[in-house]
């Protein structure tokens, strides 16, 4: 096997279900899975999925989630994030060879895993990728958060995204100030799709929480029951 992440060959360790078939080869070597780390459980915060520290914590969430439910703007806008790692060096690296030197086989690895929590989680609800703006998705040849779906979900091309800067480039302030603006809009046939459903939004990363909640903000004004968000990191 070579391994998805750093390329080198590594020998899986031989089991009955991997000689029946029963289970797919695992395409991490030992040394890049040992650096995921899961979250989810005791320890995360209920709302967004962040390992949380006891002093920023308010309420049984962390003091971000908590924040964002006294402003107008987010006040019950996001159901529930859940994420499947904590974005450390790690991770941050590997995503970075996902999303901008174009590796999108990467996804795979992280498709499967998602359609798990989706049958866990959100089961029946309608699927929604966060979109890229025509301008970076023709730079970048595909939307990265459209490829996590691929094999379990089917993508409605429900939203839009106009241009504006990339999120990576701003600091943490910046992304929050922004709520209030919606650099998103539905598509013609969106509005009837979303209208009294359960949605769930799939993007790579968790950062500060603006992005789904701009989404989410949209969604519920045109009649979305709830809004919910799956990501590969937090």
């Amino acid at each position: 096997m070579r391994c998805l992440s750093c390329h080198e060959c590594f020998f899986s360790l031989p089991s009955w279900e991997s000689v029946l078939l029963l289970r797919e080869e695992e395409p991490l070597c030992p040394m890049c899975a040992e650096q995921l780390v899961t979250l989810g459980g005791e320890g995360c915060c209920s709302t967004c999925s962040r390992h949380m520290n006891i002093q920023y914590q308010k309420d049984g969430v962390c003091l971000d989630c908590w924040r964002w439910e006294q402003q107008e703007y987010t006040k019950g806008m996001l159901a529930i994030n859940r994420s499947l790692y904590e974005y450390n060096a790690f991770l941050k690296e590997w995503l970075a060879v996902y999303k901008f030197r174009g590796d999108a086989i990467v996804a795979s690895y992280f498709a499967k895993q998602l359609s798990v929590m989706y049958r866990h989680f959100f089961q029946g609800d309608l699927v929604i990728p966060v979109p890229l703006s025509e301008k970076r998705l023709r730079a970048r040849g595909f939307n990265q958060a459209s490829l996590l779906m691929e094999g379990w979900a089917e993508d409605y091309d429900v939203l839009a995204r106009v241009e504006g800067e990339k999120q990576s480039k701003k600091n943490r302030k910046q992304r929050i100030s922004q709520v209030a603006d919606q650099p998103f809009r539905l598509n013609e046939h969106g509005i009837e799709l979303v209208r009294g459903r359960s949605i769930v939004l799939v993007d790579d990363i968790y950062t500060t929480g603006t992005t789904v909640r701009q989404v989410a903000r949209l969604l519920r004004e045109v009649g979305a029951r709830k809004v919910s968000s799956m990501t590969v990191a937090r």
